[in-house]
């Protein structure tokens, strides 16, 4: 059995303004907080001699390991990131950053946010811009009907309403 993983397709390089924050909070957070204690702590471990059978050197080798490669990580993406901090001219239209509320064939009312790939939160309702529904209600406007695929079969979702400011009410 090998190893060999294919290639996740690219995401999209956009992000709102909240979630460029978070990465770059994360990004603090890491660097200078916890990979100074775990570096200390490697550090007094290496000093106690065999590091074979020492395992706050070994697994505080590998949690640095796993902090450096998420560091890595967030620093490419800040870097590569489109920050959209800007209301579109159209706020009757769905875009990147809208709060929309749908209504599925069965007359379910639901409501997201079409967000970037890094600040998905099903809890919150946020989906990711590359998601089928994003990219189906992209464009469109109160009261169309978007059709889109996911799990092989058709999903059908009315647009029952847009905005950019965050919801007050929640739908049941």
């Amino acid at each position: 059995m090998s190893r060999y993983r294919s290639p996740r397709a690219p995401s999209s390089l956009y992000i709102t303004a909240q979630g460029a924050t978070k990465l770059r909070d994360e990004l603090q957070q890491l660097w200078k907080v916890e990979r100074p204690i775990v570096t200390a702590t490697v550090n007094a471990a290496a000093k106690n001699g065999d590091r074979s059978e020492n395992g706050d050197y070994i697994y505080g080798k590998r949690h640095l390991r796993e902090i450096d490669s998420r560091v890595r990580y967030l620093s490419k993406r800040l870097e590569n990131v489109t920050i959209v901090d800007q209301l579109p001219t159209d706020q009757n239209r769905v875009y990147f950053g809208a709060w929309v509320s749908v209504e599925n064939s069965d007359g379910k009312p639901a409501r997201y946010r079409i967000v970037g790939s890094d600040e998905i939160d099903p809890s919150r309702g946020y989906i990711s811009i590359d998601s089928p529904l994003a990219l189906a209600l992209l464009g469109k406007a109160c009261d169309d009907t978007v059709e889109f695929h996911h799990d092989n079969v058709l999903h059908t979702q009315r647009i029952l309403t847009v905005g950019y400011d965050a919801p007050n009410t929640t739908l049941s």
